[in-house]
């Protein structure tokens, strides 16, 4: 048989505080989705957005031939256990399965494979997924509470419109620096706000960031071309998988 014993992210281990690394895929939004997770019990560690060693410690345990996405989010992962920065008597990883026929689905098993080969076959992988058909025993993990859902709604909302602002406005700003520092700024401000959210004050949220960036002085030069980046999560959102693709562009 193939079939390997999976280990189990227990209530103990929840309440123990053990750290749950999570890969960084989209860091306007990963970014805001940690403090929900703690506030809800869950010490989840995100991973660096820009991190190139990831690549060399995923070709360590994937083989090339499958997707470079895959391999950059096992590398992520793969590195920070052997960086010795974690106990890895408590430590668990996250991961998300998408339920379709992408590679993605597959992460999961591409990460135990990876966490045996290096010695660590006891460190519990969860995984998120909506999927039906996916779900796994992992009694300490549950992500069905629809508060925190709808925040996590709420934030994946606010990360697309954080993107959208900043991108407009980047490239023109007419003070260099102007548009990260407001990015910071509300960025700060929403996980501040996050643990109290609710339709009013996201609205509001919302507003006030648009207003901020449509304050923002820009050079009136309209003949830079409009690009689009497409791709599957990674290569569209994650710096070290587009090889810093929105900075070469601007």
């Amino acid at each position: 048989s193939t079939e390997f014993a999976r280990p189990q992210f227990t209530e103990q281990m929840r309440d123990e505080g053990w750290t749950i690394l999570a890969p960084q895929m989209a860091p306007y939004h990963f970014e805001l989705l940690v403090p929900i997770f703690k506030r809800a019990g869950y010490n989840v560690a995100l991973l660096p957005s820009v991190d190139h060693g990831a690549v060399d410690a995923g070709l360590k345990y994937v083989n090339n031939d499958i997707c470079y996405p895959s391999i950059l989010t096992v590398g992520q992962i793969m590195e920070a256990i052997e960086s010795g920065k974690y106990d890895l008597s408590h430590t668990a990883v996250l991961i998300s399965q998408t339920g379709g026929g992408c590679r993605a689905t597959n992460y999961i098993a591409l990460i135990r494979k990876a966490l045996r080969e290096s010695g660590h076959p006891d460190i519990p992988v969860i995984s998120i997924n909506m999927a039906t058909g996916l779900d796994e025993d992992n009694p300490g993990w549950s992500i069905k509470d629809p508060a925190l859902l709808t925040k996590a709604i709420y934030i994946l909302l606010y990360g697309d419109l954080m993107m959208q602002c900043v991108y407009r406005t980047r490239p023109y700003e007419a003070e260099k620096g102007s548009v990260d520092a407001l990015h910071d700024k509300y960025m700060a401000r929403m996980k501040e706000a996050v643990h109290t959210l609710n339709k009013r004050s996201f609205e509001r949220i919302c507003q006030e960031t648009i207003t901020a960036f449509d304050q923002v002085p820009l050079v009136n030069d309209r003949s830079k071309p409009r690009v689009g980046v497409v791709g599957e999560i990674l290569v569209k959102f994650h710096p070290t998988a587009n090889n810093q693709l929105v900075k070469v562009i601007e």
